[in-house]
């Protein structure tokens, strides 16, 4: 556990626990808070808030897995945002917020000075909630935007949702991490998201894993490398049916830029995913992701 950092994994919180938890919040002495998975009563999880209203110094909050559990609770968590200063990373993962939640936060989300990195991943979001997270993605000229985002698992969202997301990122001039694993998007959306790829000049690293594509998607990507410089350095295709071929290729043409990217500088540490594999790429490194690792991805969520 790193200093200034408190995580928790599925554990029932007592009411002295939490006083500590909000103490080291309005301190500034924890950066990090991790409560994936745990409970609380209602009277504690508004005192928590408080204290991430209150906090000088938290950078990434994780409140995966069902701790935002009621309307109450998001309208609550939307206070302590609109007062806070300092979030960089927050993770809902598997929350059941739906679009109407989504709704309550998105004004805080919107209004956040530092906000960069935003996991909505298994949160039961349809088109309308597509329409709100554009909203965090400015076109070039606006104000920073998120640099990652997850929507993994949100198999509610049509056609028309993902055609507006592709759009709003190939606008965006941050979005440099978009994970879409475990969702039903097949080789026709793929091949918007292909488009959105050519035209980003920022986007890093594409999650498909388990979405449904087939060798169709794979050639289209394929050729979208080949054919049009991007910064794309990692592109996740396992559990599709795609040759193993054609995965090469595309890791064959992604590694041919190695030189390119090494000016750019070191980046931030990508935050810890409840979904999907955790890319540790340096400068100049790619790769096709090709192999499941959710059991890595919970493993590396407790080296933090």
């Amino acid at each position: 556990m790193l200093p200034g950092s408190i995580q928790m994994s599925g554990e029932t919180l007592s009411g002295a626990e939490v006083k500590g938890v909000c103490e080291g919040l309005t301190e500034g002495s924890v950066r990090l808070l991790s409560l994936r998975g745990c409970l609380l009563s209602d009277r504690d999880f508004a005192r928590l808030c408080q204290g991430v209203a209150q906090s000088p110094s938290l950078v990434q909050l994780n409140l995966n897995l069902g701790v935002v559990s009621s309307a109450s609770r998001v309208q609550q968590l939307a206070q302590s945002l609109q007062k806070n200063r300092s979030l960089q990373s927050l993770f809902l993962h598997g929350n059941p917020l739906t679009d109407t939640g989504l709704a309550l936060l998105n004004p805080a989300l919107t209004g956040h000075p530092s906000l960069v990195s935003l996991d909505l991943g298994d949160c039961l979001l349809g088109d309308e909630g597509i329409g709100l997270i554009c909203s965090l993605l400015p076109p070039d000229g606006a104000k920073p935007g998120l640099r990652e985002l997850t929507l993994s698992a949100n198999p509610a969202i049509t056609c028309t949702g993902w055609a507006r997301l592709a759009v709003a990122v190939a606008h965006s001039s941050q979005v440099r991490t978009l994970n879409l694993d475990y969702n039903p998007l097949g080789d026709h959306i793929a091949s918007m998201l292909a488009v959105c790829v050519a035209s980003s000049r920022t986007l890093e690293i594409l999650d498909l894993e388990g979405t449904g594509l087939s060798n169709l998607s794979a050639q289209i990507l394929l050729d979208m490398i080949q054919n049009y410089p991007t910064p794309l350095r990692t592109l996740v295709l396992s559990e599709n049916n795609i040759s193993v071929e054609l995965q090469q290729q595309i890791a064959d043409l992604l590694s041919e830029g190695d030189d390119e990217d090494e000016s750019d500088g070191p980046g931030q540490e990508p935050p810890i995913r409840e979904k999907g594999l955790k890319s540790n790429l340096g400068p100049g490194q790619h790769r096709v992701l090709l192999t499941s690792g959710l059991g890595d991805s919970l493993l590396a969520e407790t080296e933090m």
